[in-house]
């Protein structure tokens, strides 16, 4: 198996893209640890990983954080593989719509978020040039007309620009910093955009391929990043997005 042996940490892991990788990970050989802030949710989705385990956290919050890697480290005495994915979407708004606190809840959650579990997970990695890989998203590459999500594709492109950084400074420990960018992907953050047949067919229309992505697609890009097979591979931008 690709990742026997490995043991990952996968942030907002009890559902879509999160759950996907999850999967796909564990079902490749390695010990997956996944938060979520819903508890039931979160025990729901472990029932269906093997070799998983849950751990309630809140990516706002500096001290669930670091409960999350200190427990994960006392459980399974190491961490190989960082999926920095969790993340909120905003209401669609205008810049001049959109209040302080709205704006704050998005970067808080999307980057400086990614920076609390990278900056506790750091210290572990080194020991066993470990890997990251982070979540960012087409719309963090390039603006859509119509999307006026600011915050998020801000969000999204700074973490962009943070995999490079990152790559950069640790590249001396030998951990892989790696971002996969997906296009529209069928999870429950999209379907708000795709109630109707008429949404749907339009969302699929905006992809060359013809349709939008499934969360599997994404996790076996991450399963890739994780692999040895990336082990030359880093500070890498993979746009998965049909």
């Amino acid at each position: 198996m690709r990742l026997s042996g490995k043991v990952a940490l996968i942030t907002g892991g009890s559902r879509g893209i999160g759950f996907a990788t999850a999967k796909i990970l564990s079902e490749n050989g390695a010990t997956v640890i996944i938060t979520a802030r819903n508890q039931e949710r979160l025990e729901k989705s472990i029932s269906k990983i093997p070799n998983s385990m849950g751990i309630a956290a809140d990516i706002r919050n500096s001290n669930d954080v670091k409960n999350v890697v200190n427990k994960t480290i006392e459980k399974f005495g190491r961490l190989d593989i960082l999926v920095n994915n969790a993340g909120i979407f905003p209401k669609i708004k205008q810049l001049h719509e959109i209040d302080e606190d709205e704006w704050n809840e998005v970067l808080d959650v999307n980057l400086t978020g990614q920076f609390r579990f990278t900056k506790e997970a750091i210290p572990h990695l080194q020991k066993t040039s470990g890997s990251i890989i982070n979540i960012s998203s087409d719309a963090g590459i390039k603006a859509y007309q119509g999307f006026n999500a600011d915050a998020y594709s801000a969000s999204k492109a700074a973490l962009i620009l943070l995999t490079k950084c990152w790559a950069l400074e640790y590249s001396k420990d030998k951990i892989r910093v790696n971002c996969i960018c997906p296009g529209v992907v069928d999870t429950d953050m999209t379907k708000p955009f795709l109630k109707t047949q008429k949404d749907k067919e339009f969302m699929n229309s905006e992809h060359p391929i013809g349709r939008i992505g499934q969360p599997d697609e994404i996790g076996k890009a991450v399963l890739y990043f994780a692999s040895d097979d990336a082990s030359w591979t880093t500070g890498a931008v993979l746009t998965v997005d049909g």
